[in-house]
C-alpha cells in the first residue's frame, strides 16, 4: 500500500526483455534508502513492483505481460525517468490517499496550462474508468496523489503545484503523454457493494 506521495525520480538503467515479460533496472541513488530488501515492494510510476535484485544505487524488478498490457511500463527504456515511492509502513503518516499500486488503465494528457501559481493539467480517461472519477475526489496519476478539480465526461483536470512538478515526472507532461491512472479505492468498493445490494 502506498500514499501517492512520490519520494523522487529514478532513471531506468536497463530493460531486459524476457519473452512477453521484461526485467527493468532502475537507478534510485539518493531517492530510496538502499539497498532495498529482496521481495520488497516499490511503486514505479504508480505500479507496484517487487524487488528481485538490489544494490545501494539501483534495483531490478520483473514486469509481467499482464502488467505491460494495462500500464505505461511497456514503454520503459534506458534513460526514461520514473516516479518512485516505497510502501507505507504501519504508523506512517498518510499525506496523500490510499493507493494500492494496481493501475486501472492508461489515460492521456490533453493539455497543460499555467493557472495562477500552479499548472492545470487535463487528462482523458479510458471510457470504463469515467464513472470512478469525481470532482474533489482523489486519483493517482503515475503514482502521484492528486485532487480532481473538474470532470466532464472522460476528461478530468487537476492543478499541480510547482513542488510536485519539480519532484515528479509531471513536470515533463505535454499533450499526448500517456499516464498510469489508479482510481480511488473507495469508489471501486462502493460500486461493488451497491451492485451486491441490487441483486
Amino acid at each position: 500500500m502506498f500514499s501517492g506521495i512520490v519520494k523522487g525520480i529514478g532513471t531506468v538503467l536497463e530493460r531486459r526483455d524476457r519473452g512477453a515479460d521484461c526485467r527493468v533496472v532502475v537507478g534510485c541513488g539518493g531517492v530510496l534508502a538502499g539497498p532495498l530488501a529482496l521481495g520488497a515492494s516499490v511503486a514505479v510510476n504508480g505500479v507496484c513492483l517487487t524487488v528481485v535484485e538490489s544494490t545501494s544505487e539501483s534495483f531490478a524488478a520483473d514486469v509481467s505481460a499482464a502488467t505491460l498490457a494495462v500500464t505505461t511500463l511497456g514503454r520503459l527504456a534506458a534513460g526514461v525517468r520514473v516516479n518512485l515511492e516505497p510502501p507505507l509502513a504501519l504508523g506512517d503518516t498518510l499525506d496523500g490517499h490510499l493507493v494500492t499500486g494496481h493501475v486501472d488503465g492508461v489515460a492521456e494528457v490533453v493539455e497543460t496550462a499555467p493557472d495562477g501559481g500552479s499548472t492545470r493539467i487535463a487528462f482523458e480517461l479510458p471510457a470504463p474508468l469515467e464513472r470512478y472519477v469525481a470532482r474533489k475526489g482523489s486519483v493517482a496519476v503515475d503514482g502521484v496523489s492528486l485532487t480532481v478539480n473538474a470532470v466532464q465526461g472522460r476528461r478530468f483536470e487537476v492543478n499541480v503545484i510547482p513542488h510536485t512538478l519539480a519532484v515528479t515526472i509531471a513536470g515533463g507532461y505535454a499533450a499526448g503523454t500517456p499516464v498510469n491512472v489508479e482510481v480511488d479505492l473507495v469508489a471501486r468498493y462502493v460500486e461493488r457493494l451497491l451492485g451486491e445490494r441490487e441483486r
